[in-house]
């Protein structure tokens, strides 16, 4: 076998490990919902248990396994520890990221979620933990057509 063959199967096995890291992340529905609620800017893992209205122990595990998969990154305000979208670096996985986020704009209950997240930082009765939690980027994603 040939150098020039050798890279290029090695090439393939990096691009199938890679689509199969992003899949398994991408197989759960509450993974989704955290990476929808994200998609705007980094949020506070407060938000996610209040719009998700899961326990915090589940939300933990799920962004836990979004992490290990490099799809999201930590920072630290505080006490408060909030997350945010790290695409994928592959350029195959990047195109299916990209092509799944895209799709998930239109998902009616993934918009709810959205929707929820922005009563939640920008309410005046929003909890009093919310209230004190740093305020996640939100950008508004397109209203479905009627």
């Amino acid at each position: 076998m040939s150098p020039k063959n050798t890279s290029v199967k090695a090439n393939m096995k990096k691009s199938a490990e890679a689509l199969e890291i992003l899949f398994q992340a991408l197989a759960d529905r509450t993974r989704l919902r955290l990476l929808n609620l994200m998609s705007g800017g980094e949020v506070c893992v407060c938000f996610f248990v209040e719009v998700l209205d899961e326990p915090q122990s589940k939300i933990s595990r799920h962004l836990a396994y979004l992490r290990g998969a490099g799809l999201v990154s930590t920072s630290r305000d505080g006490k408060w520890i909030n997350y945010a979208i790290t695409p994928p670096e592959h350029p195959a996985a990047r195109a299916a990221f990209d092509a799944v986020m895209a799709a998930m704009s239109d998902d009616r209950e993934l918009q709810r979620d959205r929707a929820a997240l922005s009563r939640a930082c920008c309410s005046p009765r929003a909890p009093e933990q919310l209230q004190r939690a740093p305020r996640p980027a939100i950008s508004r994603a397109p209203s479905p057509s009627r």
